[in-house]
């Protein structure tokens, strides 16, 4: 999420085709009241929108009009003029109708909870009994064509920007600016992508897939990490769910059982929608802050489908970087009972902040749905989607083809956006910006005449007690983001110890159907092996040696490790993947103040300080519903929230390159995220492990401490380094994170959008007699081998995140064994990122 967030970070430092009828204003009552979701039209069309909460609303259309209609039930309608083609800020008042007050609807303040007392609960009540009749859920089968149009353009475009610096050299863009028709604001197309698929789903076994038939985009069409962010950012969802995910957040659906609690509910007005009765209910949120949205639904009167809706997020949403969404579904009738999506429209306002003449880009996505048919089995095994499904044909398809499959035709603004950013990038500045851009969302540095690309960048600098002052150099091999091989390595130096340390791997993908993989690859480096109790085999995976600047104590017990592995990896049906590997690697002890000494009958001095050993692993991973993006040997994960279930059997044999010892070490770890509805997101991780046979400490399990002042998620960070050591170990981690929910009941506080986070976390393990006596040599600065047994070492801790929307401070507190020698009661971490 965090590079997805730089990217949108890269178009602000970035940042009209003319329409013939423009008016914008504000609605109020005779009391200078605000009229929220009024109807607004241009008199003789359909053309019309409702204000917001503000009484606020802008409208524009293609043609010429004279005359503006305004109405809301209770009050006379209004009849307006329109002298010009632009109109802004006008300002218009409602009068009450005489003798009409009985039918005056407030839509202001607390709004009755009983159907008794109102009717626009008694209609919800009838919607959640038939929603699950509704829409293809009543089909055994199901299949459709889908279209998916989806665009970013920068906002706010004045005259400021356009002579500005920045687009010195590029001010042909302009030609391209429009003006939106729900905001009002002038903007620049700077993406777009279209997509069109066909989907197959069947109810009775909860499967469904989607054959990408075309997709055809512009822009920065070759960087296939934007494309993922977009379909990351724009998931489908269901109006009926309870909860609506939007930019990693749950939102309260207005149709949901819990939205009693969370909206206010009026029935404001009744009419014939094609030739069907339907109810109009407005729905506001009860309370600021908290993830909700506004506006008003149609819906049919005997079978209590929804046929229109739109919703837009509350300015006071606990959301960052998010100005303002809206979001309109039109549902058709196909027959007189059944109501299915043909149009889902969603927009986006990306910004700094949310002040009204702030600049940003929109996020805008078209949905359209059309050729429904139904009761069409097909085989289970046609549901079984391939690992490899990459459709080459699919990304070059002619004019012809998207003539016949656009269910919207493109307009003349969309249409020039293809032609303008094809230029675009060929000018040397864009392209110049446009690495930069690069650069932070990947951490790469490109050289695309070398096929090349250097870093990452963000680990250039580093510190830690054994090497002091630490650089850093890397690279990797880079054709494009399918590469079927690529070549990595890094070069580092440390000025305390005097030494340099490398690595460097190499990935091949054999097969890319079944994603067979071979890899290998060597490193030597100073490391801090007791990181993570689930171990890694992977050549490069990070060190944490010198994470960390400035920690609660000393760093000084890192190991020089000299590893070279070879693995074969496949997944052999989608998200399950197989790895088997062998390693060598040979383990001492990088500072003079820490001991990997072990009792060695087999050496002069009965004392050894060096692990010579080799090693065999067998890994299964798990990952239901992760999408990937790519077919190369390294793919690129499209979503979250999905599972995470591991397993590995390690061996060493010290038949093999004369190792020093015989083990088996099983692990398993399981981690899952959980949406908990309205209340945040709760990660719960599971970790287990045994080890089998006599090994020294540097091939036990160290439960993870943390003695850096960053929160790390799975670590404990009341714990030092090497303070609890297992051969036996299970772990539990929790951590929910409430979203603002907490918060915004406080009355000073709720304005900050801050986010309440709580955690648990605790570890029970043991470690047998004869490793402790293998592990005592009287070495005195040796690590007194001590696992948590007696009971359970557990921490808790109460965290405050969305500080300045980047910071997290955790106050954490240790739970017990507070007898141990120096033991940490109380410590404060934190952590700086970039989330919705």
């Amino acid at each position: 999420m965090k590079q997805k967030l730089l990217i949108l970070f890269f178009f602000f430092g970035m940042c009209s085709a003319f329409t013939q009828t423009k008016v914008s204003g504000y609605i109020f009552d005779e009391f200078d009241v605000p009229v929220a979701f009024a109807n607004v039209l241009f008199k003789g069309s359909t053309e019309g929108t409702i204000s917001n909460e503000d009484g606020r609303f802008y409208l524009e259309s293609d043609d010429t009009w004279d005359a503006l209609i305004i109405s809301f039930l209770g009050y006379e309608r209004q009849e307006i003029k329109l002298e010009k083609k632009v109109n802004y800020d006008l300002k218009f008042i409602l009068i009450e109708e005489a003798g009409a007050l009985d039918e005056v609807v407030i839509v202001t303040g607390k709004q009755s909870k009983k159907a008794s007392e109102n009717p626009a609960i008694r209609i919800l009540q009838k919607i959640w009994e038939r929603k699950r009749q509704n829409g293809l859920r009543q089909f055994k089968q199901y299949q459709y064509d889908k279209y998916e149009k989806v665009e970013f353009d920068l906002n706010t475009i004045d005259s400021a920007l356009i002579k500005s610096k920045l687009f010195k050299g590029m001010e042909f863009v302009f030609e391209e600016v429009d003006t939106s028709n729900i905001t009002g604001k002038t903007y620049l197309p700077i993406f777009i992508n279209e997509a069109a698929s066909k989907v197959y789903g069947d109810n009775k076994i909860s499967e469904e897939k989607e054959v990408l038939k075309g997709n055809k985009n512009s822009g920065f069409s070759n960087n296939q990490m934007i494309i993922d962010f977009i379909d990351d950012l724009y998931a489908d969802f269901d109006i009926y769910n309870n909860y609506l995910k939007f930019f990693d957040k749950s939102f309260v659906s207005p149709l949901s059982r819990t939205g009693i609690q969370t909206y206010n509910y009026v029935l404001s007005d009744s009419a014939f929608i094609d030739n069907k009765w339907c109810y109009n209910i407005i729905y506001y949120p009860r309370r600021k802050n908290e993830l909700t949205v506004k506006g008003d639904f149609w819906v049919n009167d005997s079978t209590f489908a929804i046929k229109d809706i739109n919703l837009q997020a509350s300015k006071s949403a606990n959301i960052n970087w998010v100005k303002e969404i809206y979001i309109e579904q039109e549902f058709e009738v196909l027959n007189d009972s059944v109501f299915l999506i043909k149009r889902d429209y969603m927009l986006s306002d990306f910004a700094i902040n949310k002040k009204e003449k702030s600049r940003g880009v929109y996020g805008k996505r078209t949905t359209l749905y059309n050729n429904y048919e139904f009761n069409i089995p097909k085989s289970k095994e046609f549901y079984g989607q391939e690992v490899y499904s990459y459709n080459e044909d699919a990304y070059n398809r002619d004019e012809d083809f998207w003539d016949k499959n656009r269910m919207e035709a493109l307009n003349k603004d969309e249409r020039g956006v293809y032609k303008m950013l094809d230029t675009l990038k060929t000018v040397k500045k864009f392209k110049r910006l446009y690495n930069i851009g690069s650069i932070l969302a990947s951490g790469y540095i490109e050289v695309p005449s070398l096929n090349l690309d250097i870093g990452p960048v963000f680990s250039v600098f580093g510190f830690n007690e054994v090497e002091g002052t630490r650089i850093r150099g890397g690279g990797r091999t880079y054709f494009g983001p399918n590469d079927l091989w690529r070549i990595e390595g890094f070069l580092a130096y440390g000025f305390r110890d005097d030494k340099f340390k490398y690595g460097i791997s190499g990935k091949w993908l054999v097969d890319k159907r079944r994603r067979l993989i071979i890899s290998a690859g060597n490193r030597r480096d100073v490391e801090q092996i007791g990181a993570n109790l689930t171990s890694s085999t992977d050549v490069l995976g990070r060190s944490l040696a010198s994470s960390a600047v400035v920690g609660t104590a000393v760093n000084d017990k890192l190991t020089t490790i000299n590893l070279t592995t070879v693995a074969l990896e496949m997944e052999p049906s989608k998200n399950f993947v197989v790895r088997a590997s062998g390693t060598f690697k040979t383990l001492e002890s990088a500072s003079p103040t820490f001991s990997l000494d072990y009792n060695d009958p087999l050496s002069p001095s009965g004392i050894s300080s060096e692990v010579v050993q080799f090693e065999t692993a067998l890994s299964l991973s798990f990952f239901p519903n992760r999408k990937m993006t790519g077919y190369g040997v390294e793919r690129r994960i499209a979503n979250d929230g999905f599972p995470s279930l591991f397993a590995q059997v390690t061996r060493g044999d010290k038949t093999v390159f004369n190792s020093d010892f015989d083990f088996t070490k099983v692990q398993f770890s399981y981690i899952q995220p959980w949406q908990v509805g309205g209340f945040g997101r709760l990660t719960t991780t599971i970790e287990a492990g045994k080890t089998f046979g006599e090994v020294p400490l540097a091939l036990l399990s160290v439960v993870p401490g943390n003695q850096s002042y960053f929160s790390i998620y799975n670590t404990f960070p009341q714990l030092d380094f090497y303070e609890f050591v297992t051969d036996t170990y299970t772990s539990l981690h929790l951590e929910h994170n409430f979203n603002g929910r907490f918060f915004s009941r406080i009355p000073f506080l709720k304005k900050y959008n801050l986010r309440a986070i709580v955690g648990v976390r605790g570890v029970w393990g043991d470690i047998s007699n004869e490793n402790i006596a293998l592990n005592t040599t009287g070495n005195p600065v040796e690590t007194p081998l001590v696992a948590p047994n007696e009971e359970l070492y557990y921490e808790y801790s109460f965290g405050v995140g969305n500080i300045f929307k980047i910071l997290r401070i955790d106050f954490n507190f240790r739970g017990n064994y507070l007898d141990n020698p120096e033991a940490r009661p109380f410590g404060v971490t934190g952590s700086f990122g970039f989330s919705f």
